[in-house]
């Protein structure tokens, strides 16, 4: 009788056999996955290598400009720019000033919109319709409502006799980045509160219940229940409000294009005059290079912090 140790031509079939199926199994799944890598390399990793790039040359724009590799040179010039640095400054006032002010706003309608209230789902519903609205839409409303003549605001005023608080909210020095960044926080909520609302939504019931039985007040329930368990969805959705909302640049620029006297220049707002009002390609790409860096330090100190207050 012949066993298999007797044949060692069986050995060697079976393993033989495994490593041409793994690889073509292999190859099945990098074609599936094509389709969907294509456009991210081709929209996404190709133009940021791209960007990465021009930041170390002087590219101008015009036809058959000849671009000229120049090292650390638009660098050198940004650490000197003062209005770069002053943009950077506003982007963070607005950044921050946005972010805080959409996280306690969503996070009271959240609260609001997850108790048993009459017409409930008509409320959640209205609640994101500014979700809805594309930034330019947006910002030409707000234009109107802001406007020094026949803005809602101003008419208010006028017709309750308070003429002296009528003011232009978007072309004067003190009051255009405020102005501006109510706009933000009306156009940003929503993502914020629906976020906040699915938090609120995967808290356990039973754990306010405990909590009721042993005394605790409203206040501590909320402090000591749902803010531990809200804290990674926080830590989540602040995070990626402060990302988008330094990035901003469709919104403010059709409310005020940066002015009046700069009092509104995100630095967004300002490589996009770099680029396309003055032509410095190699210097626009090297301020969104920098930007990039220093956001992605302050996101790591902030995470850094938040999580570890959570844990």
């Amino acid at each position: 009788m012949t066993t298999l140790t007797e044949r060692p031509d069986v050995e060697r079939a079976g393993p033989a056999r495994r490593p041409n199926r793994f690889r073509s199994d292999r190859t099945t799944i990098y074609l599936l996955l094509l389709p969907s890598l294509l456009p991210i390399l081709v929209l996404s990793v190709f133009p940021l290598l791209r960007g990465i790039y021009l930041g170390f040359t002087d590219a101008r724009a015009g036809r058959n400009v000849e671009v000229s590799f120049t090292g650390l040179a638009n660098y050198r010039e940004l650490l000197g720019d003062e209005l770069f640095w002053n943009s950077f400054k506003i982007g963070l006032l607005w950044a921050v000033g946005v972010t805080v002010l959409q996280f306690l706003l969503a996070l009271g309608l959240a609260l609001l919109l997850n108790q048993q209230l009459r017409f409930r789902g008509v409320a959640r519903v209205l609640a994101v319709v500014p979700w809805a609205m594309p930034p330019v839409v947006v910002g030409i409303l707000w234009k109107l409502v802001y406007h020094p003549d026949a803005g809602l605001i101003n008419e208010f005023f006028h017709r309750v006799g308070a003429d002296g608080l009528r003011t232009n909210w978007l072309g004067d020095f003190s009051t255009a980045l405020p102005a501006v960044i109510i706009v933000g926080v009306w156009a940003g909520m929503p993502q914020t509160t629906v976020v906040l609302l699915a938090g609120l939504q995967g808290v356990g019931r039973e754990l306010h219940e405990a909590a009721a039985v042993d005394g605790a007040s409203t206040w501590h329930r909320f402090r000591h229940v749902t803010l531990p368990a809200l804290a990674p969805v926080i830590v989540a959705i602040t995070s990626l409000d402060f990302i988008w909302n330094f990035n901003s640049f469709g919104l403010v620029y059709v409310l005020t294009a940066g002015g009046p006297g700069g009092k509104t220049m995100l630095p967004m707002l300002f490589a996009y005059e770099e680029a396309f009002r003055y032509g410095n390609y190699g210097y626009a790409a090297a301020l969104g290079n920098v930007m990039v860096v220093l956001i992605i330090a302050l996101l790591a100190v902030y995470l850094r912090r938040r999580l570890r207050e959570a844990n």
